[in-house]
């Protein structure tokens, strides 16, 4: 598997340990009649910041994942895979997992930082495969 496929494999992974982090808390504050309705109503209960912190830190993972997946799909199907596209690919996955707890406790400006290097990861990773 090329690097930039095992990046890709543990930041669907991330995705998962993401989940299960907010997820369960979430359950645990909220309370499983209104978690598993239909959420058709607001909660009569609201989660903890950190809880809530985590489900926005998930969501925000989902956003770049897709970018990520496509940049990592490019660059294997026109075979534009190089030690940049590689570096790109384990930058993006340091910082997603960097991401997590910089949300969950607010390290601010850090956690903009944090994002930017997954987010620019990615940008060069699809201008790689350009050139």
């Amino acid at each position: 598997m090329t690097p930039e496929l095992t990046t890709l494999t543990f930041a669907a992974l991330l995705q998962f340990v993401q989940f299960a982090l907010y997820a369960v808390p979430a359950n645990m504050e909220l309370g499983t009649g209104y978690t598993m309705s239909p959420r058709d109503r607001e909660p009569t209960r609201e989660m903890s910041v950190r809880t809530a912190r985590l489900g926005r830190a998930f969501d925000n993972h989902f956003q770049g994942l897709l970018l990520f997946a496509i940049a990592v799909g490019i660059v294997q199907m026109s075979g534009q895979n190089s030690a940049l596209t590689a570096l790109c690919g384990w930058i993006y996955l340091i910082a997603r997992i960097a991401y997590v707890p910089a949300y969950v406790y607010g390290w601010n400006p850090a956690r903009s930082y944090i994002w930017f290097a997954g987010f620019a990861a990615t940008f060069f990773m699809l201008l790689a495969a350009l050139f």
